[in-house]
């Protein structure tokens, strides 16, 4: 089965920072542009970041010198530093990657579960 599993969220305080993770599993071919979306509530789900399979990254400007993204294409993994994080910054963080896999002839878009980030002022 193939999945996204994220870690890292958590509660931090507004100036600190938080590393989250997300790894693939299963049976995969290739792995094109991986990203971390956000949602906070009664908002729509927003691009933070994305990263694509030769290092080319975009950011949104809310985030932009703040966040870094970055991928380890051995480990199938996509990673998010956060420094000075802001109370705005609160949501659930979700990976979300284009995957190579059997049968399938296109890559097909993957979503994680979902990862809790929660800033204090």
């Amino acid at each position: 089965q193939v999945q996204l599993v994220e870690s890292g969220g958590g509660l931090v305080q507004a100036g600190g920072s938080l590393r989250l993770s997300c790894a693939a599993s299963g049976v995969i071919f290739g792995i094109n542009t991986m990203g971390w979306y956000r949602q906070a509530p009664g908002k729509q789900r927003e691009l933070v970041a994305n990263i694509t399979t030769r290092g080319s990254t975009n950011y949104a400007d809310s985030v932009k010198v703040r966040f870094i993204i970055s991928r380890d294409n051995a480990k199938k993994s996509v990673y998010l530093q956060m420094n000075s994080l802001k109370p705005e910054d609160t949501a659930v963080y979700y990976c979300n990657a284009d995957l190579v896999i059997p049968i399938r002839t296109t890559p097909q878009n993957f979503w994680g579960q979902g990862t809790q980030v929660t800033v204090s002022s």
